[in-house]
């Protein structure tokens, strides 16, 4: 395929503007003329009035010569606008055409040779910030689809084999107990996991515009805590909680229930039998602060670094134990009201979680 093919192919045919206007030729044309026939009055103005009759061929030449001045300087304004915006709005156009057909490894180079910047340079940067935004939550969006397609599918799995087994006959009534709460569990699993969903999809929509009233964050705390008093104990777990008498907050109760539930369960899970689970609260006048700490398995700089994204799981021996939607849910909740939240972890030390809310936000 010759050059002028291959460009006309890149042509974009919705583009119908030409470089060169004949309108602005002649409005550059008539302008020049005008601004000699002044000319030409002051200098009349200045030999006494004298009418000064030129031959028809200098007029004649004269307007020739302006004709060829309005034509370069048309086509060096076209060539200028080609270059400064016709030239870089057509390398983005392509590109912008590029990215709505899915293609996000596209990134403009930058245009300019002088390292200065100008409104198209920067709006190129801007295009090629928003491309790699768009590259990451497709891939975002991709690996939560195969997540969420996993994790439904292992229960469902387990359910269909078991149920199953179920229609054979002959079975004792101990196996047909054993098979029917292993499908009562992972039903219980598959429906965490669908709520799960549901609440971090309302609450990155912002679809949930949670209601405030104050209430005693310790008396929430202990409740939470006591709900998980049979599983610390199974585990032969030490709970130590340090909390005060009575704090009283202005928050949602019922999303802040979420945060603690899951930062509590998280502590439990991986902490191994023997060890410590502990429960800090403490606050002044502005702000709350609560501290959940265990003296688990821990996690390394990479597992902390991913720990409030869905699905993820740094220990797979859990994995079975959650489906990796907790942290990401109690995230979305601390930044909705407000709030902040952070970790610390050493390998075979513990996990430390940070929540700090501020007391009377509304």
């Amino acid at each position: 395929m010759s050059k002028n093919r291959q460009k006309k192919k890149e042509i974009d045919i919705r583009v119908n503007t030409k470089h060169f206007s004949v309108k602005f030729f002649l409005w550059t044309f008539i302008i020049l003329c005008i601004l000699t026939y002044g000319q030409a009055m002051i200098l009349g103005a200045f030999l006494h009035k004298q009418t000064v009759i030129l031959p028809i061929g200098y007029i004649l030449g004269l307007m020739g010569y302006w004709a060829i001045v309005s034509l370069i300087f048309c086509l060096l304004n076209a060539r200028r606008h080609y270059i400064t915006y016709d030239k870089p709005m057509m390398i983005l156009s392509r590109a912008a055409k590029k990215v709505a057909e899915g293609d996000y490894s596209i990134s403009i180079p930058p245009l300019r040779k002088d390292g200065k910047k100008d409104y198209v340079e920067v709006m190129i940067d801007d295009f090629n910030k928003m491309v790699e935004e768009l590259e990451s939550t497709e891939i975002l969006k991709n690996d939560f689809i195969a997540n969420v397609s996993h994790e439904i599918k292992t229960p469902l799995s387990i359910i269909q084999s078991y149920a199953t087994v179920l229609q054979k006959e002959g079975l004792t009534t101990e196996k047909k107990k054993e098979y029917t709460d292993t499908i009562i569990t992972a039903s219980k699993k598959l429906t965490t996991l669908v709520t799960n969903i549901l609440k971090l999809n309302k609450l990155e929509n912002q679809e949930i515009q949670p209601s405030v009233e104050p209430y005693d964050l310790c008396r929430q705390l202990s409740e939470c805590a006591l709900s998980f008093e049979e599983l610390w104990e199974q585990k032969d777990i030490t709970f130590v909680a340090d909390i005060e008498e009575r704090a009283m907050i202005i928050m949602n109760e019922e999303m802040l229930e979420i945060v603690w539930n899951n930062l509590l369960s998280n502590a439990i899970k991986f902490t191994e039998p023997g060890g410590t689970v502990k429960l800090t609260q403490t606050s002044d006048s502005e702000v709350m602060t609560v501290i959940i700490e265990d003296s688990g398995c821990g996690m390394n700089e990479e597992t902390v670094k991913h720990i409030f994204d869905k699905f993820y799981q740094g220990d797979t021996s859990h994995s079975q134990e959650g489906n990796g939607l907790g942290l990401a849910l109690s995230l979305k909740v601390i930044e909705l009201v407000g709030g902040k939240i952070s970790v610390k972890s050493e390998l075979g030390i513990g996990t430390t979680f940070k929540v700090e809310l501020e007391r009377f936000k509304n």
